[in-house]
C-alpha cells in the first residue's frame, strides 16, 4: 500500500487557517501517502469553536491531544478530553465544540482518505464569502458527498 516512505514535519506541512470556524489544521498524512486508505490531520480549535453539524461517507477517529470537547454523534452528546479517542462511523451526523478556555488540539484520521488539503482550502473560501449560508455550504459539499445539517454546537445547547 505504501509505495515510498512519507515524512511530515512542521517545516513541510503548512497549516490551513479557517477563522470562521476558529480552525487551524495541518495535513500530516495526505491521501496519496497511503494510496487513499487514510488521511491524518492535526487540528487546533479556538476556544468555543467547532464545525457545523455535518455528515460524510468517511469514518473519523479523533484523538484529543489537549483540552476538552463536547461531541455530538447521531444526536448523542458526550465530552472527550485529552487522551480520549472518539470514533465517528461514516455517514453519522456529527459536530464538536472546544469547551476549553484556550485553544485545544486533536489528531484526526479519516478513513478512507480524502483530499483534505483541497477540501479545506475550498471550504475556507466558501466560508469567507459574504454569501456563505447552509445552501452555499451544501452546494460546495455535494461533490465531496458532505452534507451540512445545522449550525455548530454551542455551550448553551
Amino acid at each position: 500500500m505504501l509505495s515510498q516512505p512519507f515524512h511530515s514535519t512542521p517545516q513541510n506541512a503548512a497549516p490551513i487557517k479557517i477563522p470562521e470556524l476558529g480552525l487551524e489544521l495541518t495535513i500530516r498524512l495526505p491521501a496519496q501517502a497511503l494510496s487513499g486508505a487514510m488521511t491524518l490531520i492535526e487540528t487546533v480549535n479556538a476556544a468555543g469553536f467547532g464545525p457545523p453539524l455535518h455528515r460524510h461517507r468517511e469514518a473519523e477517529v479523533f484523538r484529543v491531544m489537549e483540552g476538552v470537547y463536547l461531541f455530538e454523534v447521531d444526536g448523542s452528546r458526550f465530552q472527550a478530553q485529552a487522551g480520549d479517542v472518539v470514533c465517528v462511523p461514516g455517514g453519522a451526523a456529527h459536530a464538536f465544540l472546544n469547551l476549553s478556555d484556550t485553544p485545544s488540539r486533536q489528531l484526526v484520521m479519516m478513513l478512507p482518505a480524502m483530499d483534505a488539503e483541497r477540501f479545506f482550502l475550498e471550504l475556507a473560501a466558501v466560508l469567507a464569502s459574504p454569501h456563505s449560508d447552509r445552501a452555499a455550504l451544501n452546494a460546495f459539499g455535494a461533490p465531496w458527498a458532505v452534507e451540512f445539517l445545522g449550525p455548530p454546537l454551542s455551550r448553551s445547547t
